[in-house]
């Protein structure tokens, strides 16, 4: 999906609506902070496990959790974020005043191409795919550029494995040999048939994880077959579009009985990567990257000169045509004035 394009003034104005708007808002959260900060008790840490719009749940260290409202300052909290709040003295909601450094934060471009955070100091993502809807490589190769510009480990799992058809296996299996040949994990799992379940107790253990992918891939069906009391609303796929319908509305953080923290955030149909440039964007391709001047000409663009480094690697098996290809595509959709054409 392309980006909207805005002229000079239409940009000035949805600027200066939203500075209005912000000021607005810390004018009315300065205030109720006066209202209340006598009433505080002293400052301690706590984990934001949920956001509701104007106010987050935080739990506390001693697992209890508490409603609070948050500083004006503190727009962009997400859960995973470990934070600095304060208790009230009598019945009432908290305050976060703080926010501690982030390990890792996951990012995603909005409609407009600004970078705005998803979630906070996870370890890991699960970039899950499935049967149906049918995946796609690319798809999965953008989760894996995210995932390596954000220092976080992915694992590729591969959900519904029950529902496999077996004149589809071949393609399934190839799919995860090109990924396992990169280093990567695979993983198969079924919520249904409860197929690779203790596996990824182990692999959840100990760590803050997080679930990605098309709606429709059995996302929220995995949380609620590894944590039952989750309860989360699932749907199935629309007879329509035959696209996922989306179930998650609001990011929470889970606690497993197994040990280890799960963060379900709201499904995402399409990964944009615009706000990156080429340079950005081989980060997800190591083998690719590896290549780097080997090229005949300097200048190669690696799409149809001679002597091309990548071209002769696919020619030759070291690289998979399909992941080429993948490139080629996702840089295409960058956005032209951040492009920087990859020079080797």
């Amino acid at each position: 999906m392309s980006k909207r394009q805005l002229n000079r003034r239409q940009r000035w104005r949805i600027e200066k609506i939203q500075q209005e708007r912000l000021a607005r808002a810390a004018k009315k959260q300065h205030q109720a902070e006066a209202d209340i900060a006598h009433d505080l008790e002293p400052p301690q840490t706590g984990l934001l496990v949920a956001h509701h719009g104007q106010k987050v749940l935080i739990e506390a260290e001693d697992g209890n959790r508490h409603v609070c409202h948050f500083r004006a300052n503190l727009l962009h909290m997400v859960v995973g974020d470990e934070v600095i709040w304060q208790a009230p003295k009598s019945p009432g909601d908290g305050v976060v005043v703080a926010l501690a450094e982030r390990k890792t934060v996951l990012k995603r471009p909005d409609y407009y191409g600004r970078l705005k955070p998803v979630a906070a100091n996870i370890d890991q993502i699960f970039i899950t795919f499935a049967p149906a809807p049918i995946p796609s490589t690319q798809l999965i190769d953008r989760y894996l550029v995210a995932a390596e510009l954000a220092g976080i480990t992915p694992v590729l799992l591969l959900n519904k494995a029950d529902l496999i058809d077996p004149e589809l296996e071949e393609y399934f299996a190839e799919t995860e040999r090109m990924y396992r040949h990169l280093g990567y994990d695979v993983l198969r799992a079924s919520a249904t048939s409860a197929t690779g379940l203790e596996t990824l107790h182990q692999r959840l253990k100990g760590k803050t994880s997080a679930f990605v992918g098309q709606s429709g891939v059995g996302k929220s069906s995995l949380v609620n077959a590894l944590l039952p009391e989750a309860n989360l609303n699932t749907q199935g796929l629309s007879s329509t579009s035959g696209l996922g319908q989306h179930t998650t509305t609001t990011a929470l953080l889970f606690h497993l009985p197994k040990g280890g923290r799960l963060i379900d955030s709201p499904g995402i149909r399409e990964f944009g990567l615009w706000h990156i440039n080429e340079h950005e964007l081989l980060a997800g391709y190591p083998e690719l990257a590896n290549l780097a001047g080997e090229c005949r000409f300097r200048n190669c663009t690696h799409r149809h000169e001679p002597g091309c480094a990548w071209q002769n690697a696919v020619a030759e098996g070291k690289v998979h045509a399909e992941r080429l290809d993948n490139f080629f595509r996702i840089a295409d959709t960058l956005d032209s004035h951040q492009r920087q054409r990859y020079h080797d």
